[in-house]
């Protein structure tokens, strides 16, 4: 006998009983899918595999920049900012990080790595915490302490424990409430850990003696990065027919203060500073073009798991107009779906306009590939959280088309197997 569904505001409800989690309605219409998305267990080994090979590939993305920085301002772009983060943190980058990895015909396909301010662990542990199945594993069970053990690691060598409790700073942009629920869920984390954890916007920082770093009145051991790199630097926008920002300055007051503590050893950052190296999508064109540079096993990842990437300018604008639903046009710091434009998606029209206001040195094309769709003609995105660069857990969101803010954020279990 098929259980009863239960009804959308009940779950909300369940969902939002904590407090971390408080807006279940996005424009008057669900956020999330209550009913579970259950993965086999070869399905789960499938996708972690792609997501570990591929961030071997951005691992050495960075080992190349940092013997050759040329390769990060001249084929990467970066702004003279973005250069001096780089700099300032190379060949360091990651902490955690999710690898978006769809399901084709061919097997899984990594389309980028959001290796910089990864979102979604508010609604990929409650969803599943509010969604138990007997006879199913949840995949986030251990993202928690996996997350904290690394904030604890990397402090260590500044914070020996069994002394005072350590101070983690969380630096997020206070003005957007979109990833609350995520950094109120990691100060729960960290605080239950034994940490003293302190809230704010790099314009919250402050200097203290000794070299030390601190946000409002609290000196920090660590901070937990959740604002993006690009926002610290020079702002340019991606488009030509847009205007530029209003405030295009670098937050250099804000930069002197973390990074001159972090580089006299007071303080760590999660994630360094140097994930504004493979954070920039270009970084994929650089795995396709210059394949040559990589390893056996980097190679080999990314033609399995990479679709064919390219800068936009090595193209001909007449191949991209003829080609239009063969490209997906992405900026080199968008995320979430914003500045990406698929061309089998667009009309001809908006794509080639798109295509003659995209700003050189900006833009990758990426060879677009078909997602495995359900019964029902939607498509799933699964973000593949990576800690230290191991598979951590599971975001996944449902979408007839692209992955942008109305996406269905869903549940999903893993089949536990049977054993002869």
């Amino acid at each position: 006998m098929t259980a009863p569904v239960e009804p959308y505001p009940a779950f909300a409800a369940r969902l939002t009983a904590g407090g971390i989690i408080s807006d279940p309605w996005i424009e008057g219409r669900p956020r999330f899918r209550p009913e579970p998305l259950v993965l086999a267990p070869d399905e789960q080994r499938a996708l972690y595999l792609a997501a570990e090979e591929m961030a071997v590939a951005w691992n050495e993305v960075s080992l190349l920049c940092s013997e050759d920085p040329a390769l990060a301002a001249r084929f990467l772009g970066l702004s003279d900012v973005q250069m001096a983060l780089w700099l300032s943190s190379a060949p360091h980058w990651h902490g955690i990080a999710r690898a978006d990895v769809f399901f084709t015909a061919d097997g899984p396909r990594v389309c980028e790595l959001n290796c910089d301010t990864p979102s979604g662990e508010a609604e990929a542990v409650l969803l599943n915490r509010a969604s138990p199945r007997p006879g199913h594993a949840d995949p986030n069970a251990a993202l928690p302490a996996r997350f904290c053990g690394l904030i604890e690691t990397v402090a260590r060598r500044l914070h020996p424990p069994g002394g005072r409790p350590l101070s983690v700073g969380i630096i997020y942009p206070t003005e957007m409430p979109e990833d609350l629920s995520m950094i109120l869920l990691y100060r729960q984390w960290l605080e239950e850990r034994g940490a003293l954890v302190t809230l704010g916007s790099p314009f919250n920082l402050r200097r203290f003696g000794g070299g030390a770093a601190g946000l409002f009145d609290t000196p920090c051991d660590l901070f937990v990065r959740h604002y993006k790199t690009d926002w610290w630097t020079e702002r340019r926008p991606v488009w030509k027919d847009v205007a530029e920002v209003p405030d295009p300055e670098p937050l250099s007051d804000q930069l002197a203060i973390i990074l001159g503590s972090a580089l006299a050893g007071r303080c760590a950052v999660v994630n360094p500073f140097g994930a504004v190296v493979p954070q920039n999508k270009r970084a994929m064109a650089l795995m396709w073009e210059r394949m040559d540079l990589f390893s056996a096993r980097a190679q080999h990842a990314i033609r399995r798991y990479l679709p064919e990437t390219v800068r936009l300018e090595r193209l001909r604008p007449a191949t991209l107009l003829r080609e239009r639903e063969q490209w997906v046009l992405k900026s080199d710091y968008g995320c979430e779906g914003d500045e990406v434009v698929i061309g089998a998606e667009t009309d001809a029209a908006t794509w080639a306009g798109c295509v003659d206001a995209a700003r050189p040195g900006r833009f990758i094309a990426q060879r677009r590939f078909e997602p495995v769709r359900d019964r029902d003609g939607a498509l799933a995105n699964h973000g593949v959280y990576l800690i230290a660069g191991e598979a951590a857990g599971l975001y996944t969101r449902v979408s007839a088309g692209s992955t942008d803010r109305h996406a269905l954020s869903a549940p999903v279990l893993v089949r536990e197997e049977t054993r002869a």
